[in-house]
């Protein structure tokens, strides 16, 4: 095929697998909701872990086969923390524009679900760190580059492990008094197998269209990854929080954003590497990118923290540093800006 019909052809893989993404989330989120319900969980432990772990399914697909498939770890890792900042910068914005007024918030949302993100990115960062301390790679550039190993992932899930005590100290005293006759416990669990299965095939559509664009436009696998598949990735994240804001629930809408970006960084990350055995990581593009993460999640930390709302101004500036980071990211990466200067250029550029 000509290099024009190669992208016509991916463009449609890309669509088509986003769609089959958002319709088995869709699925996903259905029955974690169901199940949330028949084991009595309060509303904040359901947004922040269940229906979280859930909606972020595809970017702990996106990780395991991009690594598996395509030995394209630093696809998966891009596409991770794209949707985070999608997620975090994106996802409230237009969670606040989809209702009649503004997303409210409350302490428990911003100091301890906010604070704990804020703590994954800080745990991620260490152990990318410790990689490029004890496990160091040589490169043929001047980036510093570390080997990411089994027992570092294990510091990860461990950190999610105590993220989920922390969560579960929270169904103590919770009392549930909701029916849950109607529930069918088994067809629940079957139609959770079968979305799972679905979102595994419609991100494998868009890996491999990310992989086949950055071969015909020359570019990196890291930008279609914090970009395309980024973005269709956290069409579940989306649905989700949207629509629990406009059903009146706003808690449970935000609380989704951080437990999604908490299992995105603690656990998918890892995950590749716990099949993959060991891969080495770029410290030089990943800290800048931790510090990206970082300003983005005390923007939002700050602006729900004012008056426990986010109002529409708030929601609008959300959305215009997401699209400057888009932005940035793609001159940075075409090396127009050398604010990164170990963030891989496109081949053959000097």
């Amino acid at each position: 095929m000509s290099p024009v019909q190669t992208v016509l052809v991916y463009l449609v893989v890309a669509a088509v697998g986003t769609v089959i993404v958002w319709k088995g989330s869709g699925w996903i989120e259905t029955s974690s909701e169901r199940l949330s319900v028949y084991y009595e969980l309060p509303p904040i432990v359901q947004g922040a872990v269940v229906v979280a772990v859930g909606s972020s399914f595809p970017e702990l697909s996106t990780a395991v086969l991009s690594t598996v498939l395509h030995g394209e770890f630093e696809l998966g890792v891009a596409a991770i923390v794209g949707s985070a900042l999608f997620n975090v910068l994106m996802i409230p914005a237009l969670s606040g524009l989809s209702t009649d007024g503004s997303m409210a918030s409350n302490r428990d949302l911003v100091y301890k679900e906010a604070l704990f993100y804020l703590l994954a990115i800080a745990e991620l960062l260490i152990v990318f760190s410790f990689a490029a301390i004890y496990f160091p790679v040589e490169t043929s550039t001047q980036a510093i580059a570390g080997l990411f190993t089994r027992p570092l992932a294990g510091v990860l899930l461990a950190a999610y492990g105590l993220y989920v005590f922390v969560q579960y100290q929270d169904t103590m005293d919770y009392e549930a008094d909701a029916a849950t006759e109607h529930i069918n416990l088994l067809r629940e669990w079957g139609r959770l197998a079968g979305a799972l299965l679905a979102v595994l095939i419609g991100v494998e559509g868009l890996v491999r269209a990310a992989v086949q664009f950055g071969n015909v436009f020359g570019t990196p696998s890291f930008l279609w990854g914090i970009t395309v598949v980024a973005a269709g990735t956290s069409v579940p994240d989306a649905f989700v929080s949207i629509r629990e804001a406009r059903a009146g629930n706003p808690i449970t809408s935000i609380a989704n954003v951080l437990g999604s970006n908490v299992f995105d960084l603690l656990v998918c990350i890892p995950a590749g590497v716990l099949v993959a055995g060991a891969v080495p990581i770029n410290y030089s593009v990943g800290a800048p990118m931790m510090a990206v993460l970082t300003l983005a999640t005390l923007a939002v930390f700050l602006m729900m923290r004012t008056q426990m709302v986010l109002s529409r101004a708030e929601s609008w500036a959300l959305i215009g540093l997401y699209l400057a980071f888009v932005a940035w990211i793609t001159v940075e990466t075409f090396g127009m800006v050398n604010l990164v200067p170990s963030l891989p250029p496109p081949p053959g550029a000097p």
